[in-house]
């Protein structure tokens, strides 16, 4: 015991007490040591060379002492030996005041940025000892105890470690190592003017030249240091210090993230702290015994506690006031926040219920703070998941009733996070209802629930991050073991019905392969409720959820599409066409996003459902098309589901060898694209050509695929054949020819085999030897001659027939051409020439065979044009009308001012005479003297023509011409757009399409009526047609002329309405029967009039709107104000329209009608540098052209307008009630601004001020009415008597100021004035709109909610009622603003009356 008295003060010794002036001392304590006061140069210096092996050697030997005196009080009693360290130190004369002043010398001297190492690491000692000291008993007595002192020291550890110390370090550590070696003093500020700026860079400079070895030595002072807080808090009770008590738990929270904790961590009651090894352990430990009694009142401990790991938990980092910032997820941030979860978990389980209602409101206001980055969202629920887990189940339900208020009021952050907690929640087993005590919270307790009112209900949300959020999870559900979940997502889009589900059994509609909803259970029946949703319900949740696949967000559609395909991968909606159509269209989306996430829909849908034929029609109409995509990783894409599934799946054929999966559902794909989709064919062309350029056509899979030409799935192997022979080099031609003789032999072939054969012939006739080549066109002249061929395989075998005669020599190439398919247009010729010219010889016609020789001449013709005279012309030409009666004054030619069908009518059935049409254009592609004869027949032809066929075939001819001969065919235009009004479907479809590629050939432009019968289009009553005008218009040609709708908007004004007396506007010609076509004029076509306006202005630029508004002004509005165009009836008509189009909202400018920071300021939460420049640009953007309209405003269009004003009023015109209209929508932006927009016409300022006054009043209205139901309407379905925001129904929160954070209400600025003065009692959510908190009112408040809109419930000071630094008095506590039921409060608690904040002003307080 005397040997530790004399190791005592010896180690006090190196502090030189005795040579510190007591004057000095004095100053230090009577400046409450806030700052470092100078000791004379001599003193300094010495101290300066104090070693840290000093300050060990002081500490051990405190700590020794501390131990026995510890031991001693425990054995003799607390009398015995409690005054005895401090006897020690006054018996050898140490000044206990000295030596706290010479220790907070040390304590400041590191707490400097400049601070070298060894000032902080002598800081960190001097700190401990300290600490150390104050807990040893006998402290508070002899005056050791300073609150300045212990805060300073607990939180020493923020200034001494070097921030960012692992993201920016000197590799040389020489500078600190001298800075050491010569025990520097710190530089005294003389200068009390220096410049601040370049101080704090020199500070940073400074502060990052730390080696691993510094680092190091500053670790071990902050392991002493935070060990010594932990003994202090073993011995030195904090119940009366609460501010203390809340500074250490800061403390121990900013600690958690100081290093990574290597290995799991235990939490209990009792632990060694010699034992811990890292200072997260420690400062856990230290939280949990924060938490004790003996540190004040447990419930406040557990509301600091859980108050500052909110923020661990939410992964951000606070501030001294400031607002979170959000950390960036790294592997240490997550491992904190995984370890503070359970750390929480295990206070709750230790607490129980004592702990629950802290948990309760913790969880709240995690969804409640939650930011909107996905990857942080997903972490944030994952925790709440975990710690609803220690809840009772009666807690759990009163959670999610508060979640199922939230995400009704909530932001956009925190509906998208309710969503990921739902998710969370439905991978936990479901609570039984018998669990909770409460009837009306069981309801809350099924996944049902969760499904169907939080999930599925956020489908129709506001935003749509937050639909294709709830879309995609949707999705996800189906994914999940629970049968619960699979029946609630089944019950959603099914009504009635049982689906059952046997393991390995395969049935047809299901995947061979059991879904995995059904893994857990091998036999399992889903039983759908035929009460709940209704029939009608599910068919309207499948219909909204087809036209989100629609939407007109990228986002909502992909999603749409995830949702779409798991409720059809598992069955839950029927697959049917008119649901697998939706996916394949999608393929073809104008956002390349949706186009890739289309493909890999449907080709997850086909990985399930391989042998739905339905699945596999889609899988082909959706990624065919994609090997065309102008976007290369679509086609990328594209390729690489085709090669999956075709080229890897062909394998060498053998008899008696059985296909496994993939290669049957290869020759099924292949089948289709034989059969029922021949058209998607002709795309493999294009892939095989991208995919030899790759080398990935290998002749090991041309000879597989040759293998299986004599197979039962021999035509799927000829088309892979057809387009593959192209780009090989060596081929077996023997079995080639081998299955040309069988061909020619057979009369039974499918017609696309033959095709493809014949293809695959004329890819080989270079490869062919002289005897093989006469031979197979000998062959195939016989069989062409036989005319029983299928019209597809006429145009393959005349096709084959000129690559077998092909050579280099053109004129050889010519004369074989001449040869063989002008011995077939002879052929064609004798055989017609009987019919046509016998006045019998129509009487037993075989309709069919004349088809075949009308095709098989056209199609010949084209190769022979030579051999085509004039008496063929004429056959052709008497197949459309007789010839044996001539017309009057018709001599040989026909009359070109007739149609077809006024000749004389023969009896040539229509089929025959569709496909004369057809013969006869190939006829004049080849001739270009029967154009100037045959193109007055045709116009006419598809104007007055009475069969549906050939005015089809009519207009197909025409856009042909038009190809070859543009300068010709343009005069006949309008006549071809004219068939865009006409009674038949097929042809407005027919005629918009081939007007289309015209247009995107530029072999038409946009002249005359063209532009406004598309616009016409856009309103067709056939829905699809429509739709193909609109993609036509928006991707194919807006691209291409991007001023197309600007250029034609005013004129589609004038066209619309037929109104010609304007001096430059529809003056285009036009025959009186295409004006009335195409006339919608008068009120009942003005909804489609607006239909199209809407369209074009909807893809206008702002910068078109301005033009387009300023040229209005200019050559519509002032015309009337000057006189130029008579106001009589339809100049009236005119006048009103365009002052209804000015005040649509398409015709406003985006950059001042949508919110600063665009559509973006609600979908992103967050703040960071971007988006605030962002936002800020968009600001000053939104204030230049405001101000640049409003200039231009008042000198062009206030003019005219105050002139049409007076001129409407002196003829009474109706149109005034417009004009004011216009006015009323125009000024909304400018309301404060009327007299001087108007400075010329007071009366007419006047009248727009009473009209917007009036109009506001009335709006503001309509908001309070709507306000007022805001609690009658979304109730939950068995618990609409109450949905209450306060989580704990049966649990008593007073006196506690730790309470729910309540979402904002989004009431405008009228409404919340006059509902701010009412008691919100009810039992619904309560929300405080607009309260503003005088400065000293918080005293007597739990919770205060700032004013404005922009609410954010945090744990700052004076601001929230979950966390206040502030000694609550029982006063305080008996007044904590509740937010539950009048049912569930307690008596006697105080109403609170919130006030306005136009009361408060008058006032000065809340009452």
């Amino acid at each position: 015991m005397i040997q530790n008295k004399m190791d005592l003060i010896s180690a006090v010794q190196f502090l030189k007490l005795n040579q510190i002036p007591p004057e000095w001392v004095d100053a230090v304590w009577d400046s409450e040591f806030t700052e470092r006061t100078p000791l004379e140069d001599s003193i300094e210096d010495e101290l300066a060379v104090s070693e840290n092996k000093s300050f060990k050697t002081l500490y051990q030997c405190l700590l020794i002492h501390a131990a026995d005196q510890q031991q001693q009080q425990q054995s003799a009693g607390r009398d015995a030996a409690s005054q005895s360290i401090w006897a020690i130190l006054g018996e050898n004369k140490v000044s206990i005041k000295s030596l706290v002043a010479v220790l907070s010398f040390f304590v400041l001297g590191g707490k400097a940025k400049t601070a070298n190492i060894q000032q902080r690491v002598s800081s960190l000692h001097a700190a401990s000892i300290y600490l150390l000291l104050l807990g040893i008993p006998g402290s508070i007595a002899n005056k050791v105890f300073h609150e300045v002192l212990l805060d300073m020291c607990s939180d020493l550890t923020s200034h001494c470690w070097p921030q960012d110390s692992g993201k920016k370090r000197k590799k040389d550590g020489l500078k600190s190592s001298q800075a050491e070696g010569k025990r520097s003093k710190p530089q005294r500020k003389d200068n009390a003017e220096m410049d601040v700026d370049e101080a704090d860079e020199e500070e940073e400079e400074e502060e990052l030249n730390f080696s691993g070895k510094d680092l190091m030595k500053i670790r071990e002072a902050v392991v002493q240091l935070v060990q010594s807080l932990l003994r202090l808090l073993q011995t030195f009770p904090l119940k009366d210090r609460p501010q203390s008590a809340g500074s250490f738990t800061q403390i121990f929270s900013k600690l958690l993230s100081f290093e990574p904790i290597v290995g799991g961590s235990t939490f209990s009651a009792q632990q060694d702290i010699n034992k811990l090894k890292s200072v997260p352990e420690m400062a856990f430990y230290g939280l949990q015994l924060l938490c004790s009694p003996t540190h004040g009142e447990q419930k406040e401990s557990l509301r600091r506690v859980f108050h500052q790991l909110l923020y661990v938990i939410l992964m951000m980092k606070k501030g001294n006031g400031g607002k979170p910032t959000p950390l960036v997820p790294s592997p240490a941030v997550l491992s904190t926040r995984d370890q503070a979860v359970h750390f929480i978990c295990h206070l709750v389980e230790d607490l129980k219920e004592l702990a629950r209602p802290f948990l309760q409101i913790l969880l709240q206001h995690i969804c409640f703070q939650m930011v909107e980055k996905s990857e942080i969202r997903s972490h944030g629920a994952q925790a709440v998941g975990m710690l609803t887990l220690q809840m009772t189940s009666a807690d759990y339900a009163c959670f999610i009733k508060w979640l199922f208020n939230f995400t009704r009021k909530a932001k956009v952050a925190g509906r998208l996070f309710s969503i990921d907690v739902v998710m969370v929640f439905l991978e936990q087993p479901e609570r039984k209802a018998e669990e909770c005590q409460d009837p009306e919270l069981q309801c809350f307790l099924p996944h049902k629930f969760l499904i169907q009112s939080l999930l599925f209900a956020r489908r129709t949300d506001d935003s749509p991050t937050v639909q294709g959020h709830s879309l995609a999870c949707l999705a996800q559900c189906l994914e999940l073991p629970s049968p619960n979940v699979t029946r609630a997502v089944h019950n959603l889009f099914s009504a009635t019905g049982a689906h059952t589900v046997l393991e390995g059994e395969i049935t047809e509609g299901s995947s061979q392969v059991t879904q995995k909803t059904f893994r857990t259970l091998p036999f399992r029946t889903v039983e759908f409720s035929s009460t709940e949703p209704s029939d009608c319900e599910a068919r309207e949740n499948l219909a909204l959820l087809l036209r989100r696949v629609k939407d007109s967000k990228v986002n909502v559609r992909k999603s749409a599409l995830q949702a779409l395909v798991g409720l059809l991968k598992h069955n839950v909606v029927p697959m049917i066409w008119e649901n697998l159509e939706k996916l394949s269209e999608c393929c073809r989306d104008p956002a390349v996003s949706v186009k890739k996430k289309a493909l890999s829909c449907v080709g997850e849908l086909l990985a399930a459902k391989p042998e739905c034929s339905v699945v596999q029609k889609a899988w082909l109409q959706g990624v065919l098309p994609a090997v065309m995509d102008a976007e290369s990783s679509v086609q990328d894409k594209a390729l690489e589901a085709l090669d999956q599934v075709v080229l890897c799946s062909i394998k060498a054929y053998f008899a008696g060898r059985h296909l496994d999966a993939g290669q049957r559902l290869t020759w099924d794909l292949l089948t289709l694209l034989c059969n029922e989709c021949k058209n998607l064919s002709r795309y493999f062309s294009r892939a095989f050509g991208l995919w030899s350029k790759r080398n990935m056509v290998t002749q090991t899979f041309i000879t597989n695929l040759i293998s299986h030409t004599e197979a039962e799935h021999a035509s799927g192997a000829w088309l892979l054949l057809s387009k593959v022979i192209a780009s090989a080099s060596r081929l077996p031609y023997e079995k080639i020819l081998d299955a040309w003789d069988t061909m020619i032999s057979s009369n039974d072939l499918p017609v696309t085999t033959s095709c493809h054969i014949l293809c695959v012939m004329g890819d080989i006739a270079t490869h062919l030897n002289t005897d093989t080549r006469e031979r197979i066109i000998d062959d195939l002249m016989s069989w062409l001659k036989t005319f029983s061929l299928p019209l597809e395989v006429i145009c393959a075998a005349v096709e084959t027939l000129y690559q077998l005669g092909r050579s280099e020599d053109i004129k050889q190439t010519q004369a074989f051409l001449n040869q063989h398919c002008g011995e077939l247009v002879s052929v064609c010729e004798a055989y017609l020439a009987p019919i046509i010219l016998s006045e019998k010889g129509t009487q037993n016609l075989n309709e069919e065979l004349m088809v075949k020789h009308l095709h098989t001449l056209g199609v010949a013709s084209l190769h022979c044009p030579a051999k085509v005279g004039k008496r063929t012309v004429l056959l052709v030409e008497s197949v459309l009308t007789t010839r044996s009666e001539k017309l009057p004054g018709c001599q040989e030619e026909l009359p070109a001012s007739l149609p077809l069908s006024q000749f004389k009518a023969n009896s040539m059935p229509t089929k025959v005479r569709a496909h004369g049409v057809i013969t006869l254009g190939k006829l004049c592609l080849q001739h270009e003297d029967l154009i100037h004869k045959y193109l007055p027949v045709f116009a006419r032809e598809m104007e007055e023509g009475k069969e549906v066929a050939v005015r089809n075939n009519v207009v197909v001819i025409m856009c042909d011409l038009c190809v070859r001969y543009t300068n010709m065919v343009d005069h006949y235009i309008p006549n071809i757009s004219a068939c865009l009004g006409d009674n038949e479907a097929i042809i407005r479809e027919q005629t918009l399409i081939m007007l289309t590629n015209l247009l995107q050939d530029e072999f038409v432009k946009w002249k005359g009526s063209l532009f406004f019968r598309f616009m016409v289009v856009l309103v067709d009553p056939v829905p699809a047609i429509a739709s193909l005008c609109e993609y036509c218009l928006l991707h194919l040609l807006l691209k291409k002329n991007p001023e197309m709708f600007s250029q034609h908007f005013i004129e589609c004004i004038f066209h619309f309405n037929s109104y010609d007396n304007h001096k430059s506007y529809n003056k285009f010609p036009q025959s009186e029967r295409e004006r009335l076509q195409f006339s919608l004029k008068g009120a009942r076509n003005r909804e489609k009039r607006f239909r199209i306006y809407r369209f074009l202005l909807e893809h206008f630029t702002d910068a078109q709107r301005f033009n387009i508004t300023m040229k209005i002004n200019q050559t519509v509005l002032a015309c009337f104000a000057d006189d130029e165009l008579p106001l009589d009836a339809d100049g009236a008509d005119i006048l009103s329209e365009t002052f209804r189009i000015l005040s649509l909202k398409e015709m406003k400018l985006q950059a001042i009608s949508r919110p600063a920071g665009g559509a973006a300021a609600e979908e992103v939460e967050e703040e960071n540098m971007a988006t605030m420049a962002r936002a800020v640009m968009q600001a000053a953007q939104k204030k230049v052209v405001s101000q640049v309209q409003k200039k231009v405003f008042i000198e062009n269009v206030v003019p005219v307008i105050i002139t049409l004003k007076s001129l409407l009023e002196q003829k009474r015109s109706p149109v005034l009630r417009d004009l004011m209209a216009y006015l009323q929508v125009t000024m909304q932006d400018y309301r404060n601004e009327v007299k001087e927009f108007f400075s010329g016409d007071e009366q007419l300022a006047a009248e727009l001020e009473f009209a917007l006054k009036t109009a506001e009043k009335e709006r503001e209205m309509e908001e309070h009415m709507d306000q007022c139901s805001l609690t009658r309407v979304s109730r939950t379905p068995t618990a609409e008597r109450s949905v209450q925001a306060s989580p704990a129904r049966s649990r008593v929160l007073l006196p506690f100021t730790f309470a729910t954070p309540q979402p904002p209400r989004p009431n405008p600025p009228s409404a919340r004035l006059t509902h701010t003065d009412r008691r919100v009692c009810r039992s619904g959510s309560l929300a405080l709109e607009g309260t503003v908190m005088p400065k000293g009112a918080v005293d007597n408040r739990a919770i205060s909610t700032p004013k404005g809109d922009n609410i954010d419930f945090t744990f700052d000071d004076e601001v929230s009622a979950i966390f206040s630094d502030r000694i609550t008095s029982v006063i305080a506590e008996s007044s904590v603003l509740d937010v539950r039921s009048n049912e569930q409060r307690a008596p006697g608690l105080r109403q609170w009356n919130v006030q306005s904040p136009l009361r408060q002003k008058k006032k000065g307080s809340i009452v």
